[in-house]
């Protein structure tokens, strides 16, 4: 499995999600809606997740093994940096 694309969309608001964004794996299947998300101990990755009736969170859709999940988020928190400086050299 090969992530192909990151699109990924720079929230600029007072929020702790800093982005939203979406990923192909091997140019055939896309994931929309992982939130990079600014927490006490740094930015994160959420997988998209849905309310259930009993209120809780549950991913719809997820790495199982915890070396892919981290492969996965380095992969978007490099792209992450990469967009903000862009977007804030823009500003300037």
């Amino acid at each position: 499995m090969n992530i192909t694309d990151i699109r990924m969309r720079i929230m600029n608001n007072d929020t702790k999600m800093r982005a939203v964004v979406s990923i192909t794996l091997d140019d055939e299947f896309v994931i929309h809606d992982i939130k990079v998300i600014e927490g006490e101990k740094g930015l994160f990755i959420a997988m998209p997740s849905r309310k259930s009736a009993d209120g809780e969170y549950r991913d719809i859709a997820h790495p199982i093994r915890s070396e892919i999940r981290a492969k996965l988020q380095t992969m978007i928190l490099d792209e992450y940096e990469k967009e903000k400086a862009v977007s804030e050299s823009e500003e300037i």
